[in-house]
């Protein structure tokens, strides 16, 4: 894989490896880069009773951070915000959701490794 691709296209790539990968664990992809004045949801899944909400990250391998480090508190505060406008906006045809978990996604693209932090931040307010 080229290192001159751009960052745009990186997060492309790794969303799509993202998606491939929830879909082969049984999940249904309801949104993808759901965006608000807040911030962004990169995808929004479903299985069952279960609604997700999913940062994904992606690396080239030999960056000198972490991928799962970028998302910190003010990011997760951004997707949580995000997450209760969804919430608010669809709340009605999600009305069998009994659980709510946000995962983030960090997939190496030089290498095809993908991380799974499953409910990897909450918040203690309810969105019912």
């Amino acid at each position: 894989m080229n290192n001159k691709i751009s960052k745009k296209e990186k997060g492309k790539r790794a969303e799509a490896l993202a998606e491939k990968y929830f879909i082969s664990k049984g999940f249904e992809i309801v949104e993808r880069n759901f965006r608000t004045k807040t911030g962004e949801i990169d995808l929004i899944l479903k299985r069952e009773s279960l609604l997700v909400f999913v940062e994904v990250k992606s690396t080239f391998g030999s960056q000198n951070f972490i991928s799962e480090e970028k998302v910190d508190r003010i990011k997760q505060k951004k997707i949580l915000t995000s997450a209760k406008f969804f919430w608010l906006k669809n709340y009605q045809k999600f009305s069998k959701i009994r659980e709510i978990r946000f995962d983030v996604v960090v997939i190496n693209l030089k290498n095809g490794e993908l991380k799974h932090y499953e409910s990897a931040f909450s918040e203690e307010i309810s969105f019912y």
